[in-house]
């Protein structure tokens, strides 16, 4: 699956075998090379040998947290801010309260420049993205407009766990909100200098414009139990770019534009 900054520029990757019959998936025994399909949606992008774009991931049996699991983790210590709402996953909303900023989102722009994935920090968010803000709470999604917005809940991963956001569900609207959806264990972890980590969602409106409201639910996060707990956890001594973010853009943008 993609990485964090590449779903966050709308860089769709997929993981392909010789002989495989589904896209990012690799089965038990296989030997052999392995190819990305790397499509770039919103933004025309610099792609040099030896970038990492997606991330791979090792399952023995099975290691998805049934909801009990999950309220027994959440009463130990909790995995989000207010009320956990825990069906089939742990929940998660969109919030669209003005910052200190007045904005609530961004929008990416259909004409732009080229994005070097080498380059950290190097562009000016303005030329790439539409400020998004609202004084009702309320925005329209566009037809096949990308947007980044961010989680109402402040989410934890604990040492001992990881997490997936939910593949796309009819039942939300019309929309999906699922590229980089990955959050490594420690993510959110105060220990881990993360206390308040919110989610960030890349959303993609599909035939239909959408009204979203905050407070909406958009998702659910899977947690799966790791084998063991890693030495290292998400976060400063990883110099991890996402632990205690809020609304961000990939990091290849300016912090203070």
């Amino acid at each position: 699956m993609p990485r964090a900054s590449t779903g966050r520029l709308d860089l769709l990757t997929r993981t392909i075998t010789d002989f495989g019959k589904e896209f990012d998936r690799i089965v038990k025994g296989y030997i052999g090379p392995l190819y990305a399909e790397i499509c770039p949606r919103s933004f025309s992008v610099l792609v040099r040998p030896g970038m990492r774009l997606n991330q791979i991931r090792f399952r023995i049996g099975h290691a998805i947290l049934a909801d009990h699991d999950l309220k027994t983790l959440h009463a130990k210590a909790p995995l989000v801010s207010g009320e956990a709402v825990i069906q089939d996953g742990l929940g998660f909303s969109v919030d669209l309260r003005p910052s200190s900023s007045g904005i609530v989102g961004y929008r990416a722009k259909p004409h732009t420049g080229v994005i070097d994935l080498a380059k950290i920090g190097a562009y000016a968010p303005s030329h790439y993205w539409d400020e998004i803000r609202t004084n009702d709470q309320k925005i329209i999604l566009d037809p096949g407009a990308f947007y980044i917005l961010v989680s109402q809940e402040a989410v934890t991963i604990p040492p001992e766990c990881a997490a997936e956001m939910a593949p796309y569900l009819a039942m939300v609207g019309e929309f999906r909100v699922h590229y980089a959806g990955f959050f490594d264990p420690g993510f959110g972890n105060a220990d881990a200098g993360g206390k308040g980590s919110r989610g960030v969602l890349e959303v993609r409106c599909h035939e239909a414009p959408f009204a979203l409201e905050h407070g909406q639910s958009v998702g659910r996060l899977v947690y799966e139990k790791m084998s063991e707990i890693p030495d290292v956890l998400y976060g400063s001594d990883l110099k991890s770019n996402y632990q205690g973010q809020g609304l961000k853009l990939s990091k290849h943008f300016k912090m203070d534009s």
